[in-house]
């Protein structure tokens, strides 16, 4: 099922996600399904649980190809949920992000080139690996979404911010 995605203004995107619990319910397995149905018809490459109005730790993510970001590389479906991000160097990479939240605007944001995340998959198992570069930028969105925070809170020169249709007109957002 297609969920509404809420949009800046709700106060679920502003607070700390209530950590996953329970991972063995009709119900889960239903929300998770209802995310990635609702991620790939909004056109986007990841949506956590607070875009839904749900203060839940949980994040998925993945595509093999963005109109939004036609030239990001594949990153696998995945689902994370209670993830700890751990910068693996201090490199930055500044790259412009859009937000289902937000819709019609982007902006250039600053995130870590390689991290190391760890939580767990939608079974509840512990799950840890290495993203750099798209993969990283996407997973660090997602996580921002579930400590309260938007992109455009991480924007260093709002130069560099505006609408798509305007800084992209051959893209879709």
């Amino acid at each position: 099922m297609i969920r509404d995605i809420v949009r800046m203004g709700e106060p679920v995107l502003l607070q700390q996600a209530r950590p996953v619990e329970v991972f063995d319910s009709p119900d889960w397995r239903a929300l998770v399904r209802d995310m990635f149905d609702t991620m790939r018809s909004a056109g986007g490459v990841g949506l956590a649980a607070p875009q839904i109005g749900i203060s839940l730790q949980l994040m998925v993510y993945g595509f093999e190809g963005s109109e939004r970001y036609p030239d990001a590389p594949a990153v696998p479906l995945s689902v994370l949920c209670n993830p700890v991000i751990t910068p693996l160097s201090e490199d930055i990479e500044e790259d412009w992000e859009g937000c289902l939240s937000i819709p019609g605007l982007r902006g250039k944001v600053p995130r870590f080139a390689h991290i190391h995340y760890q939580g767990r998959d939608a079974e509840g198992r512990v799950i840890e690996g290495e993203a750099h570069g798209f993969h990283a930028r996407v997973i660090q969105h997602e996580h921002d979404h579930l400590i309260g925070r938007l992109y455009p809170s991480r924007i260093r020169d709002f130069d560099h911010f505006g609408f798509t249709d305007v800084l992209f007109p051959d893209r879709r957002d």
